[in-house]
């Protein structure tokens, strides 16, 4: 390829394989991350997917689509981990490597050639080292802009890849759905039918003045430009810890629940488990976000930022019950429940306050000495009594 050469890395399955990493006995067979019989589905294999399981899906509708299917809990700690162990590899290749989630990234690998020879073969010794070095299989992109590198990742899947040079864009793309590309969401893609636009070909050859009209001067325009292969953005050097960074957990209840008491003593267990990561990853947060699925399947979230940063469970329960009780819906019936702190920073960066008279003195210490404990001996060594309660 000449020109711009851009490369777009998704990771197939990423949750799913990661767990199957650490559980090579269960390759072949249906495995999706998620409830079991409760929540949604966050990543399916490729065997459970053969079956209809998708992600987003209701674990319910899962079991009932594939009812040997097994569901393993979701690590999101193990997850980050090996995001960041493939964003090292990535960074070995290029100094231009933007995140667009977890588990995917855009490569500018234009100004490699010289250094490193041929962009394909560059690419190809990429995939091969993320399956050595990580054992996850990926798939790749490779095109002229991050439009078309995303929709050649996409095509290659799964753990395959494509390389559209630029005098194959109109030919890879034009026979595709309008539904098939990237950014268009249902209600788009019904739009484009109502005008008569099925592929991604009609969308190129249609009058651009017609597509503004329905969806506006920059969507349609948008949209336009990019059914001719044509994306000029340029990327920035982003990752996920820089532009998302949070710790946190949620939890999804066995049945429904509307006893407040009950869900102020799931946030306290959510928060002992959220500060005793951030401990470990010697952090502190100053935002605290609740987040709250109801029976209905809608959701809020509420968050409040702290005079100080913390790390204290009580600190983060005491903020999230605030947040918890300023939603107002009383007997509202919940289904999940989240905490989430955000605006992270290092501890050994923050000078913080003491103040002998506050109740939560002494504390600090304390939950020191429960993380060594739980830590030599077992999670669960040294609790809280009221968490050794069921819901």
């Amino acid at each position: 390829m000449t020109g711009r050469v851009i490369a777009h890395l998704d990771l197939d399955a990423f949750y799913a394989s990661v767990e199957l990493r650490r559980r090579p006995e269960l390759r072949g067979r249906p495995v999706f991350v998620g409830g079991q019989h409760r929540g949604v589905v966050l990543s399916a294999s490729y065997e459970a997917r053969a079956r209809g399981i998708r992600s987003a899906m209701p674990s319910t509708t899962a079991r009932r689509l594939c009812p040997e299917a097994i569901a393993i809990p979701p690590d999101m700690e193990a997850y980050v981990e090996a995001s960041r162990a493939v964003f090292a590899i990535l960074d070995t290749v290029t100094d231009l490597v933007e995140s667009a989630s977890v588990d995917e990234a855009y490569l500018d690998l234009t100004c490699t050639r010289s250094r490193l020879g041929r962009p394909d073969l560059v690419v190809a010794d990429l995939r091969a080292r993320i399956l050595a070095e990580q054992r996850l299989p990926c798939s790749v992109g490779l095109a002229p802009n991050p439009f078309v590198a995303k929709m050649a990742s996409v095509a290659a899947k799964p753990d395959g890849m494509l390389v559209v040079p630029p005098a194959r864009v109109t030919d890879f793309l034009w026979p595709l759905p309008v539904a098939r590309m990237w950014g268009v969401g249902e209600s788009t893609a019904t739009g484009l039918h109502r005008l008569g636009l099925r592929t991604i070909g009609d969308l190129a050859r249609a009058s651009p003045q017609t597509v503004q009209r329905a969806f506006g001067s920059h969507q349609g325009g948008k949209l336009v430009a990019l059914a001719n292969g044509r994306d000029p953005r340029r990327l920035a050097d982003r990752r996920p810890e820089e532009s998302e960074r949070s710790v946190g957990a949620q939890e999804t209840f066995p049945v429904d629940v509307d006893d407040p008491v009950v869900v102020h003593r799931e946030l306290l267990r959510l928060a002992e488990r959220t500060a005793s990561r951030l401990r470990r990853a010697r952090l502190l947060g100053r935002t605290v976000t609740i987040s709250l699925r109801f029976t209905d399947f809608t959701g809020l979230t509420r968050s409040m930022t702290l005079p100080e940063p913390t790390d204290l469970t009580d600190e983060i329960h005491r903020r999230a019950v605030v947040l918890y009780e300023r939603v107002g819906r009383p007997r509202a019936r919940v289904r999940q429940v989240g905490i989430r702190l955000t605006g992270l920073r290092a501890a050994a960066t923050v000078s913080l306050q003491t103040d002998l008279f506050a109740p939560e003195h002494g504390w600090r210490e304390a939950t020191v000495a429960i993380d060594r404990a739980n830590l030599r001996f077992g999670p669960k060594t040294v609790q809280r009594a009221s968490l050794t309660r069921a819901w």
